[in-house]
């Protein structure tokens, strides 16, 4: 008996051919299926589930067989040829992946932020004077004496493999060569050598390493176009939602952190393969990455071990990695190109941040700014040029979609504004891509709260108001519920509804925003009309109706013409460090400038937090507005 089986997913026309025992949730992964897997394969969230059509399949836990029909694909184990059905609720949908534009505020670029154009990857062409017999020095320390003359760094770098070739080189060019340069740190580092004068430009990849997306920039190092932007989902979704699921699952499996490291550099060399395709280039003229991601992300892309992030007293193996090469990572492009990762803070406020920092360029003004970037965790950065000071606060999943009912994350389908009529209760609803909803994103979630609220549905405590004469408001499996889309409506075949217990986690989500940020300003002794500006990053803010943020007590109160919008700062950070020496170098040294305000010790942020659980909050005067 072979060892080998097959996994087949009817509704997908694929096949996974796994060895016995495995779980369907891993085969669906093999497969190129992506299902919905929040918890990591735990068994916890149920959003996995699948239906066995034919086949043998056992229990995880219990061993015993499982009847044909539905089940958790991650409790579900293949014990011989099964054939699965993937429902449509079951799957990881394609993303909108914020790349660019414009929606609810106005973005904000700031590509060069004032920095010189001056990219940390160039081809060189030189003439070098061939050797004599009495000017016989080497043909590397010839090389090195040119560089130094036109890089102005005292260091030159060769990898061996790249050294091996130098004498060929300079022959077959009759001594012209094109020697494609990284400079940085007063380093300069040979990653190409190309005999004669060559034309072809130097390329680079700007990389957003995000929990829940993965952006690519292809960008032209000598005209500084950015030549096109993909973006995906992040695989490492199958592993869990969050980070903490992710570094538990990369610290107690024994191949997990490979497989972690593995989605993301797939996902990195697919969408890369893209840009190059669509632009008529080579991976072998890529010669340099810079990458942002936060804390755990930049140590699952490089393989490091993530375990002591969430162990008190929360320490990253490398809060500054140091430079590694593509190959060394599996990416597919030059070997030899040196991959850069933005340094982090501290544990929960990672590279992502310092990226968006340099970018808002807030680290060189007088005015007080608030950037924040609100996920599943709420990371925010408070300053101007005399003192920069940084939080992270756990939100949750719920702004990403994740412990709400019908929550989903910014796709097709998803409920992203909302009007309620306050007579008749009737509902309005627009999604992204205006097909019939599916579910309801952090951007809608935000948008029905205040709406909710404003129509008198619910109170300032969130709770559902039972007296209220419409058929929406009704009690459900889980108690009081409100339907945002009757099953006629929507495009799942089932009633969406927001419940009391997920109008309950939406509190506590912008309840530990909010608390974060009133701990910054307690911290510095400052008044939030001392903010100028308050910046907003991520696609979370692509969505975000700045008033109904303000309304829920989300966002401080403070005029409209102080918000924006800047988009993807990581990316747009990253490509800034790729066109300019000084940008990259700045970076480098911001993450030592900003000040880390651990929230868990003391007793301010659980006051601030238990505050901020009402509607817009506990103290009026500081909504005004509201």
């Amino acid at each position: 008996m072979t060892d080998k089986i097959t996994v087949f997913f009817s509704s997908d026309g694929r096949a996974a051919e796994v060895s016995r025992n495995t779980s369907l949730l891993e085969a669906a992964a093999l497969a190129g299926v992506e299902l919905k897997s929040t918890c990591g394969g735990a068994g916890t969230c149920g959003r996995c589930q699948v239906r066995v059509l034919e086949g043998p399949v056992l229990h995880k836990e219990t061993g015993l067989p499982v009847p044909a029909g539905p089940v958790l694909a991650c409790q579900a184990l293949a014990a011989g040829n099964v054939v699965v059905e993937v429902p449509r609720d079951s799957r990881e949908a394609g993303h909108q992946i914020l790349l660019g534009g414009k929606d609810v505020l106005a973005e904000q670029d700031g590509r060069m932020q004032g920095y010189a154009m001056q990219p940390l990857c160039r081809k060189i062409r030189l003439t070098l004077d061939p050797p004599t017999l009495q000017g016989n020095i080497s043909d590397w320390s010839r090389l090195q004496a040119a560089l130094r003359e036109e890089t102005g760094c005292e260091t030159i770098h060769v990898s061996l493999p790249v050294l091996r070739g130098l004498a060929a080189c300079l022959r077959d060019g009759n001594w012209q060569v094109t020697a494609t340069v990284v400079a940085a740190a007063g380093c300069a580092d040979i990653v190409r050598l190309e005999p004669g004068h060559r034309v072809a430009p130097a390329l680079g990849l700007a990389v957003d390493i995000g929990t829940t997306t993965i952006v690519v920039y292809l960008v032209d190092l000598e005209s500084g176009l950015t030549l096109g932007r993909k973006g995906t989902y992040n695989r490492q979704a199958r592993y869990g939602d969050d980070v903490i699921t992710r570094i538990i699952y990369a610290t107690e499996q024994e191949t997990g952190l490979s497989e972690l490291q593995e989605a993301v550099v797939s996902a990195v060399n697919e969408l890369a393969a893209g840009l190059l395709s669509e632009n008529n280039c080579h991976s072998r003229d890529v010669h340099l990455v810079v990458a942002a991601g936060n804390t755990t992300m930049t140590h699952l892309f490089l393989g490091l071990s993530p375990k002591y992030i969430r162990l008190e007293p929360y320490i990253p193996l490398a809060s500054a990695p140091p430079p590694v090469r593509a190959a060394e990572l599996g990416l597919a492009i030059s070997p030899h190109a040196p991959v850069l990762c933005f340094p982090a803070v501290a544990s929960y406020v990672g590279g992502d941040i310092v990226a968006g920092v340099l970018l808002t360029g807030m680290a060189g003004e007088d005015e007080v700014t608030l950037f924040i970037d609100i996920g599943t965790n709420g990371e925010m950065v408070l300053g101007n040029r005399d003192w920069l000071v940084s939080v992270a606060c756990s939100a949750g999943p719920a702004f990403e979609g994740g412990g709400i009912t019908f929550g989903m994350r910014a796709m097709q389908g998803a409920i992203e504004r909302v009007e309620i009529d306050p007579e008749t209760y009737e509902v309005a609803a627009e999604t992204i891509g205006g097909g019939r909803p599916l579910g309801i994103c952090g951007s809608g979630l935000i948008d029905c709260l205040s709406k909710l609220r404003a129509a008198g549905i619910i109170d300032r405590s969130g709770q559902l108001q039972a007296d209220l004469a419409t058929p929406r408001l009704r009690r459900g499996e889980d108690g009081p519920e409100f339907v945002l889309a009757w099953q006629a409506e929507a495009g799942g075949g089932k009633d969406i509804v927001l419940t009391g217990n997920d109008i309950k986690n939406l509190l506590r989500a912008k309840a530990a925003v909010y608390a974060g940020i009133r701990c910054l300003l307690k911290a510095l002794e400052i008044e939030e009309v001392q903010i100028g500006r308050v910046l907003v990053a991520g696609g979370f803010g692509n969505h975000l109706n700045i008033r109904d943020a303000v309304a829920i007590g989300l966002l401080p109160d403070l005029p409209a013409e102080r918000f924006s919008f800047i988009g993807n700062a990581a990316v747009k950070g990253a490509r800034l460090g790729l066109l300019s020496r000084e940008a990259y170098a700045t970076g480098q040294s911001l993450a030592g400038k900003i000040t880390y305000l651990e929230l868990s010790a003391g007793h301010d942020f659980m006051d601030e937090f238990m505050a901020a659980l009402f509607l817009p909050h506990t103290d009026r005067t500081l909504f005004p507005s509201i």
